[in-house]
């Protein structure tokens, strides 16, 4: 008789898939299943939370804190994964409105783009050693202008880039990815950087930004109008080929989230809405609605 050999799936080994939606009416954050079941409240009180990391490692989550626009009172913070011992790593005063946040674990740094406060900023995990790494524009005149609104964030740290988009006014087809050294170049600063290029633009309103590293595909969500508008889009990130629309009719799209192993996507929209589909946009699924005004959404297992 053959000897069966059985491996037990312990909880330490054991990967469970999550999402981490973040609520801007309720000023709340849940999770769930990708299918949207087993969902939970696991953070209340946030201030208009706007973009979520997962570091499933250290089993935490970073949030933004949009706050009010006109308060310069964002913020960032970080709780356990279950929403316990949180706490404020980026407090009120040093970012003004920050949006999308993107993690890199490697290199123990957090990137975001703040949008009223023009900006594209990174710290420390810990919160120590805020940085500003492009300026836009600075005061309440430039404030005034939405093409120099910072939005979107991802990154690309083996090729050392940093990717945002610039939404432009609303359905005004100014909007904009841009792309730039992580580094700034040496002898300029973060107002005056020479190394900065448009990717794409005449976009609706690009938002969120996901980078599909392996395959060199950028993906975003544009709130604007249809065409072009409500839509989930990708384009590859080397040469200059024309976006392409993957997801159709959303209302006004925000968060956008990637399981590229697993070949699918997850959007979330401001009408309270989640669905998910393939990378290449087939197999679309609503699978949760009205579930308020909608923002970010990271995916992970943990």
């Amino acid at each position: 008789m053959n000897d069966v050999f059985v491996t037990e799936v312990t909880p330490e080994s054991a990967h469970e898939p999550r999402l981490f939606v973040l609520e801007l009416s309720g000023g709340r954050i849940h999770s769930m299943s990708p299918d949207g079941s087993d969902r939970k409240t696991i953070v209340t009180n946030c201030h208009l939370p706007d973009g979520i990391v997962v570091d499933a490692e250290a089993g935490h989550i970073y949030w933004t804190n949009m706050g009010v626009p006109s308060l310069d009172d964002g913020s960032i913070e970080r709780a356990d994964l279950d929403g316990g011992n949180r706490r404020t790593i980026v407090p009120q005063g040093i970012t003004h409105t920050p949006k999308q946040i993107h993690l890199d674990k490697p290199n123990g740094k957090l990137y975001w783009s703040d949008r009223e406060g023009m900006r594209v900023m990174r710290t420390n995990l810990d919160g120590s050693r805020v940085e500003t790494l492009v300026e836009t524009g600075r005061g309440e005149n430039d404030r005034r202008d939405p093409t120099r609104w910072c939005v979107g964030i991802t990154i690309d740290p083996k090729l050392g880039k940093i990717y945002w988009t610039q939404k432009g006014g609303d359905n005004a087809g100014l909007g904009r990815i841009l792309r730039a050294n992580i580094d700034i170049p040496k002898g300029e600063g973060p107002a005056n950087r020479a190394d900065i290029e448009v990717l794409y633009d005449q976009l609706p309103e690009p938002i969120d930004l996901e980078l599909d590293r392996a395959n060199r595909v950028l993906y975003w969500t544009d709130r604007g109008d249809p065409p072009r508008g409500n839509t989930v889009n990708r384009a590859p990130i080397d040469g200059k080929a024309a976006p392409e629309i993957l997801i159709t009719h959303l209302m006004e799209g925000i968060g956008l989230a990637l399981d590229v192993p697993g070949n699918r996507m997850f959007v979330t929209d401001f009408a309270g809405s989640v669905y998910s589909a393939d990378l290449n946009g087939l197999n679309e699924r609503n699978f949760l609605y009205a579930q308020g005004n909608l923002t970010g959404i990271a995916y992970a297992e943990i």
